[in-house]
């Protein structure tokens, strides 16, 4: 893999099928993107981890080890670079089970090139930490963007980024509610979230930072959005 142009980035791309493979390692490279390519997901998981990489481009239906599966092992490592994932599968399900394993972005197959690099450099730039994260917490319940993990009553709980985004959301306007809207705005800036992706999302957080404790935080309030619950 060569060196990026100045403004370019470091792209691995997980596709088995070998045409779409090519004509995104042609368009981004001419684009000055330093670009890598793995046929299978065992390959691609391997790579990955190797790090150095400013996106992943990953096909959702690949042999040895799907795209879902690869996503959740590099989430599960506490791996958060940036994951646009690819598919031939146009139904909310689909989509929300990607969000669910840790994709940061969805494409759905055919799609043109040019919005393609754009979302990744979307990504790239919303994904990127700030120079000195400020951990966040309230009624004892507290999350570090830099770590990417949330803590509880002395357990640290590992998140995916969108779930560590909709927290960070929700601490930030703790104890007052936080809008659906503003929390769609913040998690998918680019318009393609919806109330249904929310709920997902609101429930797998429930499940890591509330369900495993005596004292659920995070309160649903009819018809306007979500809050983090005043401390006792």
């Amino acid at each position: 893999m060569s060196a990026p142009d100045a403004t370019g980035m470091r792209i691995l791309v997980i596709e088995d099928q070998r045409d779409i493979a090519a004509n995104i390692w042609d368009f981004l490279e001419r684009r000055g993107h330093a670009v890598d390519h793995c046929a299978d997901g065992a390959t691609g998981l391997a790579r990955a981890r190797l790090g150095g990489f400013d996106a992943i481009v990953l096909d959702l239906g690949l042999p040895r080890l799907d795209g879902l599966a690869l996503c959740r092992a590099l989430r599960d490592a506490g791996d958060g670079v940036p994951v646009l994932m690819l598919t031939a599968r146009d139904t909310l399900e689909d989509k929300l089970r990607g969000y669910a394993e840790g994709a940061d972005d969805y494409m759905v197959k055919p799609f043109a090139l040019r919005e393609l690099e754009a979302r990744l450099r979307a990504l790239h730039r919303r994904c990127a930490p700030a120079a000195t994260p400020a951990p966040l917490s309230h009624a004892g319940l507290a999350y570090d963007p830099a770590m990417l993990a949330a803590t509880r009553e002395g357990r640290r709980i590992p998140l995916t980024r969108m779930q560590g985004a909709l927290l960070a959301a929700l601490l930030a306007k703790a104890p007052h509610v936080c809008a659906r809207e503003r929390l769609l705005r913040t998690l998918w800036p680019g318009g393609d979230g919806d109330i249904a992706a929310l709920h997902t999302l609101v429930y797998e957080l429930r499940a890591l930072v509330d369900r495993p404790f005596a004292r659920p935080l995070i309160a649903s309030v009819r018809g306007v959005g979500y809050r983090i619950a005043e401390a006792p």
